[in-house]
Parts: C-alpha cells; structure tokens; sequence
C-alpha cells in the first residue's frame, strides 16, 4: 500500500529525519510511536504530502507521491493533532466545505455527511456550531472530514489527545470498526494502551530514526527485558527448589519460600513450572505473572518515557 524509503529532513541546523523507511501493507494498523521531538508528526506530514523531505521516496500502490501528486492525494485522508474545524460554523457546514474541496458535491455530498455524522455518533449535534462541541466531539468531526472521500489510507496525528475517557472510548470504537472494513491506517499517539489495544504493528522513532518494530509479540520476544513469574510457597525450605534450576538454566531467582522466573515463553513455562511444584508437593500460596509491556519496552529503547 505505502512504501517509504529512506525518508530525510532537516530545519536549517535541526535534523528531524534520517533515512527513514516504512512499508505499510493494505488494510494494517500501523502504529507509530516516539517522544516529544522524536520525528512522529514530520514523518506523518511528509507521507501526507504536506511537507517535501530533503531526500526519499514514497510510493502509493507502486506509484511515485511525487510523480503522481494528485492521484495519490485522493487516496489520503489526514485526522491532524490540531482541530481543523471553523467554530462559527456548524457540522454539517463544516463538512460541506471540507467535502467540495475534495470535489464532492450534491446528493453525494448530502450522502456522505450523513453516513459519517451518523457513524460517529453526532447526527443529532448536526446542526449546532462547533464552537458549543466538546473537545471529544471535535476530534470525531476532525475524523469525519478525513473520511469525505473515500481515502484508500487515513493518518491520524494523536486523534485522542486532551479529550474524557469516554470519548477516547466512543474513537476507539470508530477506528475498530474502520479497521474491521480494511482501511490502511497509521495512528500516532502518546497512550501506549492505545497502541497496545489497537495496532497490528508498532514502529519506534526516537531522534528522527526507526530504532524498531514489529508486532507486540515480535517487540516483546527481541526485548531484552524478560517478563517474570513470582511464586511463592508455605513452608518451603530454599533446598526444596534447587532442583528446578536443572530444568530452568541461570532464569531462577530462588529465595526462602520464593522462585522468581525470567523468560520469554510465559505460556509454555508456567504450566510446566506448575506440574513441577505438584510432582514435588510444594504447597503454592500464590503465583504472579509480569507481563512485560510495550511501555517498558519503549523505555528499554529510548531511555524517556513517551511524553517526555
């Protein structure tokens, strides 16, 4: 679907990108992480064609951004981190404008923002200006005028920032549904669980460059940082589980009463953890997973967290 090779940009003495490549496969979720600064939003301008970069390549379905400027236009839709919406006007007029600028007019037009103010929820704020929207309601208008005409591939530039909990709720219940139909989308944002509920795969970006990717699984399994699981025992004497290292090599941490395990394959070592404790009749008081998130994750990385 979208192709990016080696993508670069500077601001005079600022470097913003260096050779950054993306491929997007038709219909994925494609989530692009990074801190403050890190080169999200510039990759997001430039793929959109809002912004030319110093050096690289996109291609749309194999044709040039570039060569085929306006055809490929027509296949992009841009949800922007700021709201693009004029307050004095109502839904339906904004959208209105935003649709005849993509060349959409008439019954067509009518039909449209219809489907879409329905579909996200607003066909009874229809009529209202958008200066009296609350701040969620705005950021799903901001979707609607992204979707007028009938993009191939949607960018969405941290589409939930600054809004309530059940806005962010009612959004994600939106992109769901559009990823359910197969639109291609690539999503940035500053919630990790929004990555972690939402996308196929996961690119980090951090000072301009693409530093990993993957899916959460793929990141977890080349993830340095090993997920852990804790048991604890009544009455059990540290010599009862030394035994357990000739089956768990150098990944047992083993105390009075306690066996920390480090590894990669949760689902294959618990239940052989499990049959091992009853085989040697160890009483288990209790037993804890740590799963390793993508927050940790990104953190092992980057060293910053994603706001910073």
């Amino acid at each position: 679907m979208l192709i990016a090779n080696n993508l670069s940009k500077s601001y005079q003495n600022i470097i913003a990108l260096t050779n950054v490549s993306l491929s997007i496969k038709e219909g994925e979720l494609y989530g692009l992480l990074g801190p403050n600064g890190a080169g999200k939003t510039t990759t997001i301008n430039i793929l959109s064609s809002l912004l030319k970069p110093d050096s690289g390549e996109i291609l749309y379905q194999e044709k040039s951004l570039y060569q085929n400027l306006k055809e490929c236009k027509k296949m992009i839709g841009l949800v922007p981190q700021e709201i693009a919406l004029y307050d004095d006007l109502t839904a339906i007029e904004n959208l209105n404008f935003w649709g005849k600028l993509y060349g959409i007019k008439g019954k067509e037009l009518h039909s449209k923002t219809e489907e879409l103010l329905k579909f996200l929820g607003l066909w009874d704020r229809k009529k209202d200006k958008i200066k009296t929207y609350s701040g969620g309601m705005k950021r799903r208008i901001n979707i609607a005028a992204a979707l007028l005409h009938d993009p191939k591939i949607v960018f969405m530039d941290e589409p939930t920032v600054g809004i309530d909990p059940q806005s962010r709720n009612l959004i994600f219940e939106v992109i769901q549904e559009l990823h359910s139909r197969g639109l291609t989308m690539i999503y940035t944002t500053h919630y990790m669980e929004e990555a972690e509920r939402l996308c196929d795969r996961i690119g980090i970006i951090d000072e301009g460059r693409i530093i990993a990717e993957g899916s959460l699984d793929q990141l977890k399994k080349t993830s340095k940082i090993k997920e852990e699981i804790h048991l604890n025992f009544s009455n059990t004497q540290k010599e009862d589980l030394q035994n357990f290292n000739k089956v768990f090599h150098g990944q047992l941490l083993i105390q009075e009463n306690q066996m920390v395990l480090s590894t990669s394959q949760v689902n294959t070592d618990l239940p052989k953890l499990i049959q091992m404790c009853t085989n040697a009749n160890l009483q288990l008081e209790n037993l804890q997973v740590k799963s390793l998130s993508l927050e940790s994750i990104f953190l092992e990385l980057t060293g910053k967290s994603l706001r910073d």
